[in-house]
């Protein structure tokens, strides 16, 4: 587990209300962490969607998935073998 300080400053009321609403435990900022997280995991699915359904063109067959995900192992698999080192 990884040991985080944080020093920061925050408006006075700010510090209170956190403080009186529980947020500033290390288990309420574990918390937070965690669902902005998810959030911005969210934002970036929502917007990879949008871009796939931004591109035109044909529908590929879940083949001709099949065949661009061999073709790029392959090559990952060649270009891995002529690496230093490999």
């Amino acid at each position: 587990m990884t040991t985080l300080e944080i020093k920061l400053s925050l408006p006075d009321s700010l510090a209170k209300e956190a403080q009186a609403a529980g947020l500033l435990t290390p288990e309420a900022i574990e918390k937070l962490v965690r669902e902005a997280i998810r959030r911005r995991a969210l934002v970036e699915l929502k917007e990879a969607m949008e871009r796939m359904a931004a591109v035109e063109g044909p529908v590929m067959t879940p083949q001709e998935i099949e065949e661009e995900i061999k073709a790029a192992r392959a090559e990952r698999r060649a270009r891995e073998a002529r690496a230093p080192g490999a």
